[in-house]
């Protein structure tokens, strides 16, 4: 028995919960990932309405779809981003307000912490989700940027999120940050960076997506081996670089799916992941959780590369040896 495949429901949360529900079943998950947007898990009423979370089991349950996590990336993202008119977009009205920044940061802030005591409602023990990053925009270095600028943007980190995780280990939940551009981790060492700020307490780990990183040119295996012990959350997603003499990885200001871009994801297998080196580090450091594939591909039809992508992850997908290849001979 593999892993359990489960469905993020990020990029599908137009549909109501109980239509992608049938879908899911019918592509043939195992368990979905609730985002906390649109109908499929809303934190206000989880904590205002005592039957919210039970009517959402029974309704994953009708469908025989398990639940091992939610996310709440957009609202996480508001919590240390410099606030600008982009994120009403992405935010509940009553997060947003007026829009004032220092505001909206604050109402962020709060709406995570109701995030984990409503995971602990609902009965679950993973948040994913997003940080935001106030030295993002700081990563080429020009103008100079004095190392006092990048430490201030870690230690704001650091003074918003752990109050954060205090309600966190309040209430049992873990908060996995999906290592990502924007965000205050988005590679290896900005990790670790992230880690040393909050003094590596064991609320905070990290929801594993190799599709940001491939791009970057890193390997994503590696990240693996090198966080093995935060690796609380996989995210099954594929990228692929284009980088063709006219293309960069900064993607020229283009959109999604533009073929001029020097990257783009891609429906899982159809990219230059490597998901065997994945699959094999994920064994080498005994994790054990859910494989949820979060779907992306501008260029293709989603219902078939939704059905399409879960094969693959149950294809791809094997348990480690319990016994070496050559013990008969030192039997």
């Amino acid at each position: 028995m593999g892993r359990p495949v489960t469905l993020f429901t990020g990029q599908w949360a137009d549909l109501p919960l109980e239509e992608l529900c049938k879908k899911a079943t019918e592509f043939g998950y195992d368990g979905l990932e609730l985002a906390c947007w649109g109908d499929h898990f809303e934190v206000d009423k989880a904590l205002s309405d005592d039957t919210y979370c039970q009517k959402k089991r029974d309704l994953l349950d009708r469908y025989d779809l398990k639940l091992f996590a939610i996310s709440n990336h957009l609202v996480g993202q508001a919590v240390c981003d410099v606030i600008d008119p982009r994120h009403k977009t992405i935010l509940p009205a009553y997060v947003w307000g007026d829009g004032k920044p220092e505001g909206v940061n604050q109402r962020a802030a709060d709406e995570m912490k109701n995030t984990a005591r409503a995971a602990k409602k609902l009965g679950v023990g993973i948040v994913n989700g997003f940080t935001g990053s106030s030295i993002w925009q700081y990563i080429y270095d020009f103008p100079p940027t004095p190392k006092s600028m990048i430490d201030a943007g870690y230690q704001q980190f650091a003074d918003r999120f752990n109050p954060i995780l205090d309600v966190f280990q309040e209430c049992g939940v873990r908060f996995a940050l999906e290592v990502h551009p924007t965000e205050i981790a988005f590679d290896i060492y900005s990790a670790h960076r992230a880690l040393e700020a909050i003094d590596h307490r064991p609320e905070f780990g990290f929801n594993y997506d190799p599709s940001h990183l491939i791009w970057q040119g890193m390997a994503p295996h590696e990240f693996i081996h090198e966080f093995p012990d935060r690796i609380y959350h996989v995210h099954m997603k594929d990228a692929r670089t284009n980088l063709n003499g006219r293309t960069g990885i900064l993607a020229s200001h283009l959109p999604w799916g533009d073929p001029r871009r020097g990257w783009d994801f891609r429906s899982l297998g159809r990219g230059g992941v490597r998901f065997e080196e994945i699959i094999r580090a994920l064994n080498h450091v005994k994790y054990q959780g859910p494989l949820s594939v979060e779907w992306e591909d501008i260029g293709m039809d989603r219902e078939a590369g939704a059905r399409e992508a879960c094969q693959f992850v149950k294809n791809v997908d094997f348990p480690p040896s319990a016994r070496a290849f050559d013990a008969a001979f030192s039997e």
